[in-house]
């Protein structure tokens, strides 16, 4: 099968089209042939720097689209000839970037019948940190005040449109030219963050869901409510973020996204309500890898980049 792998850390360059035999499903497994394959910030940071993958060879990719080709022992969920989109086990599960894939079954659901591959593969891991984010970690609820940043990447505008499905108030910082899209998504007001300091600005929020850390995670703390909680995605090196948030009376949460069929399912039921559509900003060919990664590293894309395979 062709895939896309490196032998050695660095940039775009190092990653190249090889021909990998296709893998086997094991006990509890699936098989899946690969439609399109989303790409996401940590695969350019694996790339570049190892990350949790250590030192390659290794096969990129979270992201997947497509169909069961075959089933290992004990599979009830599905058979082969079914249409399935999922992420596979973050983070030591990458593989994506490949023509076939193995995961564990109960790291994927059933492609909504709304989306196609490309759609689907643009969901699974970006939407699934924001669903954990606000519901399983922030336990958000109707009524509440949401703080989105860069609301119009990959986890952000799911999160706008999860929090809006919640019957939450959403408030989203981006660029202004990205604040059309953001009201189409449902976000109630929508902050420039570079004209204006959002932490002046907004104030009494139940939620922050943070992409970003560093600074912008600090001053997030003083727009939440006492007792508010900060998610924040990025979960190495927040100690300074725990204790100020400590100090502030509210809280602040580092989370890791987790492979979650159950998290799929339901992201998979708004999207068959009409309340959740990925915005795919930009579609390559697998052997166009290196272009994606140089596209997602600009920071400037709205929405997902995704991979086609077939």
């Amino acid at each position: 099968m062709r895939a896309i792998s490196q032998n050695t850390l660095g940039g775009v360059e190092v990653l190249t089209e090889v021909e990998l035999p296709v893998p086997t499903p094991g006990p509890s497994e699936l098989l899946v042939r690969v439609h399109a394959a989303g790409v996401n910030p940590t695969d350019w940071k694996h790339r570049a720097n190892g990350g949790w993958l250590g030192e390659p060879p290794f096969v990129l990719g979270w992201d997947v689209s497509g169909v069961v080709e075959a089933v290992g022992i004990g599979v009830t969920l599905f058979k082969p000839g079914d249409e399935v989109f999922g992420m596979l086990p973050y983070p030591h599960g990458a593989g994506s970037f490949a023509e076939y894939v193995t995961a564990p079954a109960r790291s994927f659901a059933a492609k909504p019948s709304a989306l196609d591959h490309v759609e689907a593969a643009a969901v699974p891991l970006a939407a699934l940190t924001a669903w954990q984010a606000l519901v399983d970690t922030a336990g958000l609820r109707p009524g509440q005040r949401v703080l989105v940043h860069a609301a119009a990447g990959g986890v952000g505008h799911f999160a706008v449109q999860i929090a809006k499905s919640l019957g939450a108030h959403v408030i989203a910082t981006a660029s202004a030219g990205k604040h059309a899209l953001l009201r189409s998504l449902g976000a109630d007001e929508v902050i420039d963050y570079r004209e204006t300091d959002f932490a002046a600005a907004v104030r009494d929020v139940d939620v922050v869901l943070d992409p970003l850390a560093g600074d912008v995670a600090l001053r997030s703390l003083r727009t939440l409510r006492k007792d508010g909680v900060l998610v924040t995605i990025l979960p190495v090196g927040q100690d300074a973020l725990i204790a100020e948030a400590e100090r502030l009376g509210v809280r602040a949460v580092p989370m890791l996204v987790e492979a979650d069929h159950a998290g799929m399912s339901a992201i998979a039921a708004l999207v068959d309500k009409g309340e959740l559509r990925p915005v795919v900003a930009e579609t390559f060919p697998l052997v166009d890898a290196a272009k994606a990664h140089e596209a997602g590293e600009t920071g400037r894309t709205a929405g997902k980049l995704v991979l086609v395979l077939r």
